[in-house]
């Protein structure tokens, strides 16, 4: 069962309240079925996690901006690196096999929707940050993916992105296996950038990805 926490951490998520969105705790109390206590607390939890922030009415959702893109892929292009670094390092030989798994799975879906290749990509990625075996950078690049996946667009949707970004993984996942730990450090963190760079070129070339005007939860 969902705590409060997490019903509107998923609510954030998902674009049941909109980037802007003012969140009134009385109103989110009716809406839970929940008292105002642990709103209240719910909401606290989500500015800690940069999910809500203070504005001139109150606590609203985060706004998204190409330069929050930048701020989370600052951190990511330095964190999966060091994930790959690890992986190259640590990984046993189940850790090999959900790596070469989910990197089956990216080369049988080519053809696929940009948003079932996402899926795919994210539990790509994950393989390689368990297979690493340090729970707090797991935990720190879940958090950042929570962020993400506040933006409606995958670079999938990019024509031939699909292709390339395939090639990139394979190569990764070769070091990993391959255990050269530099090698799939440097690659992680390129295929990292390249992603940042694609996402904001779609961003400026895109206006409907801009946020609309603020709307109040009531």
């Amino acid at each position: 069962m969902e705590s409060t926490y997490e019903k509107l951490r998923n609510g954030i998520v998902s674009g049941d309240y909109p980037p802007g969105t003012h969140l009134v705790e009385a109103s989110l109390a009716e809406a839970l079925g929940v008292s105002r206590t642990p709103i209240r607390e719910a909401l606290s939890r989500l500015e800690q996690d940069g999910l809500v922030e203070r504005g001139s009415r109150g606590l609203q959702v985060r706004r998204r901006s190409s330069a929050e893109i930048l701020e989370i892929f600052e951190v990511r292009i330095v964190l999966e690196g060091t994930a790959a670094k690890l992986a190259a390092e640590r990984h046993t030989e189940v850790d090999r096999i959900r790596v070469q798994g989910h990197l089956g799975k990216l080369d049988a879906n080519q053809g696929a929707a940009p948003s079932v290749l996402a899926g795919i990509n994210r539990e790509f990625h994950r393989s390689i940050w368990h297979a690493g075996h340090n729970r707090a950078l797991i935990d720190m690049l879940e958090r950042l993916s929570i962020h993400l996946f506040r933006y409606p667009f995958t670079t999938y949707e990019v024509p031939g992105r699909a292709e390339s970004s395939f090639l990139e993984h394979k190569e990764l996942a070769e070091a990993i296996i391959e255990r050269d730990s530099e090698k799939a450090a440097r690659l992680a963190s390129h295929h990292m950038t390249v992603a940042r760079n694609i996402r904001l070129e779609m961003w400026s070339q895109d206006p409907s990805l801009m946020d609309d005007e603020t709307e109040e939860f009531v």
